[in-house]
């Protein structure tokens, strides 16, 4: 028989535990001007965080900063990470945006190929922008964060799928991947969250060169390959859950596809 009582006399205690809301936090986002950044960005703003992201090019972070201010607030900065002082000057300027923070999403990443296909140019930006940034930018969340928030790495399965054709990123990605694990280890019992998303096949602009926009919407529709959307939700649910539980990763697939 259908439960007659009155909804609001019903004991839910254990139906659902308590989830977080977002509305009042603050977020940095590193390449948050185009891609996986601008979409974590967006929805973040539209749950109430207050977000302040980074981009290379100018335009595009003009582009994003329109966007995110639709539907909520959000500042920025245009500049490489990749550069001696880029994350010194990213965090100054978050720092006169809003002071301190208590999300940082660690994302901006450029591709890489095999070792053997790169030249030492190459090689050393890839190096700076994929990896070095990311522990630097993490270096310098944990000291804003202190003892409460979450940091949160953009990762690849690419760390699992070692293609020799990629192995300077895959490379990087699983020494961002082990760096995550321990580093949630060192700053879990500090108040400090931190969690892995690794997507895998997602819609890009910067793989247009080799995989055009109409290519990544074909395969889209086909949902063999995931929007930057799709790991924005992810984010999402990593930032909502408990204080006590930590995500300590996220692999997102698309669901036809089984070659990653």
């Amino acid at each position: 028989m259908p439960n007659s009582q009155d909804p609001a006399a019903i004991d839910l205690s254990d139906a659902h535990t308590r989830m977080p809301g977002l509305k009042g936090r603050k977020a940095v986002i590193t390449g948050g001007s185009t891609g996986i950044g601008r979409a974590t960005a967006v929805l973040l703003a539209s749950e109430g965080v207050d977000v302040f992201i980074c981009g290379r090019d100018p335009q595009h972070l003009d582009d994003g900063l329109a966007r995110i201010r639709e539907v909520g607030t959000g500042g920025g900065i245009s500049l490489d990470l990749a550069e001696e002082d880029g994350v010194d000057r990213f965090f100054a300027a978050a720092e006169d945006y809003f002071g301190s923070f208590d999300i940082a999403i660690v994302n901006a990443a450029i591709p890489a190929k095999g070792l053997t296909t790169m030249n030492g140019a190459e090689l050393r930006y890839a190096i700076a922008a994929d990896f070095t940034a990311y522990l630097t930018t993490a270096f310098a969340a944990a000291h804003v964060m202190e003892n409460s928030g979450d940091i949160v790495f953009i990762g690849s399965v690419a760390s699992h799928v070692l293609g020799g054709g990629g192995s300077v990123y895959a490379g990087m990605k699983a020494g961002v991947a082990g760096f995550a694990e321990a580093l949630r280890k060192e700053l879990g019992p500090k108040g400090i969250k931190v969690c892995n998303v690794e997507p895998a096949k997602t819609g890009a602009d910067f793989q247009y060169s080799e995989f055009s926009a109409e290519e990544q919407a074909e395969e889209i529709r086909k949902e063999t390959m995931l929007r930057a959307e799709d790991i924005a939700v992810g984010v999402h649910y990593v930032l909502t859950q408990p204080r006590r539980a930590v995500v300590q990763q996220v692999v997102i697939a698309p669901r036809a596809r089984d070659d990653e």
